[in-house]
């Protein structure tokens, strides 16, 4: 083999040897369990009109206001989980460490229409659910990022069962996670000024224009 070429394949092999310590140095500085941020898992909506007899509602239907005719029911769902690493001090103390978050996202909306409702009802009803829809847009990035302040999270804990410890608080903060998520995401607001613009659809006002006037003046008008 000509010298020449014989010094190109050793720089070659150098080179895979040198990439391949590399690789294996980055790898083995990654601690087990370790996550680059939360996962959100945001299912899409779920949607179904059902039809009622006044006079004898169906059981599973939510109840009504007096002044309402038809309901729009918007159902907004999270489920948190947390996972961590547990570093034993001793036997009875411990420091847990978050280093997994998911969050799975649902909207269920069922609008219930009395038989034979004029397109009216119906078109109001459908503003209640484009304002829930219109919220929901935006749902993963408001669980991201309050997941995102949980990863990383550290607590102490002691008892005799230090795996029920870190589970109890790691079944804690995933509360804490669906308790703001809930807050944060509160379409309340806006429906109630769109029913204050429509009288709960029993004006003309045209329920498209409604939901696009509550959406851009509900900062302003709800307080």
């Amino acid at each position: 083999m000509p010298f020449r070429r014989f010094i190109v394949l050793c720089a070659l092999l150098g080179a895979l040897i040198l990439c391949w310590l590399r690789w294996r140095d980055v790898g083995s500085r990654k601690q087990p369990g370790e996550m680059a941020g939360p996962v959100i898992d945001k299912q899409l909506v779920h949607f179904e009109t059902r039809t009622f007899d006044p006079a004898a509602p169906p059981a599973d239907m939510p109840p009504m206001k007096s002044e309402e005719y038809a309901e729009c029911d918007s159902n907004f769902l999270s489920n948190a989980s947390v996972g961590g690493v547990t570093r034993q001090a001793d036997s009875t103390r411990g420091i847990v460490t978050i280093t997994r978050v998911k969050v799975t996202l649902q909207l269920n909306i069922t609008i219930w229409a009395p038989a034979g409702a004029s397109q009216h009802v119906i078109d109001h009803e459908d503003g209640h659910r484009r304002i829930s829809e219109f919220y929901y847009q935006t749902a993963d990035q408001i669980a991201a990022r309050i997941a995102a302040n949980y990863m990383g999270k550290q607590m102490e804990v002691s008892g005799a069962n230090l795996d029920a410890e870190s589970t109890k608080w790691m079944r804690q903060l995933a509360g804490e996670i669906t308790e703001e998520y809930n807050k944060e995401l509160n379409p309340e607001p806006t429906q109630l000024l769109f029913d204050t613009i429509t009288d709960h659809g029993r004006n003309g006002v045209v329920a498209r224009d409604a939901v696009v006037h509550a959406l851009k003046n509900v900062s302003i008008e709800s307080n």
